[in-house]
């Protein structure tokens, strides 16, 4: 009887994109406030995707709106 040979998982070869730019910004009472009440209602566990998305959510869907036309 012959071995089979064990197949090794070859690394996978999907790009990452490391986020390495930090953006700080700062909330006054009211905001903080709501901003945790969302996140308790919602069980949000990462806050840092959360602001994240919503972020380039806005940016991205502004930037479709206003995007150059021919006329």
């Amino acid at each position: 009887m012959k071995k089979q040979k064990k197949k090794t998982q070859q690394p996978s070869k999907r790009v990452t994109l490391h986020r390495t730019h930090r953006i700080s910004f700062l909330f006054n009472d009211e905001e903080m406030k709501a901003f945790n009440h969302y996140i308790e209602k919602y069980h949000i566990k990462n806050q840092s995707r959360l602001i994240r998305e919503t972020i380039m959510t806005s940016i991205l869907k502004e930037m479709e709106e206003n995007h150059p036309t021919l006329f």
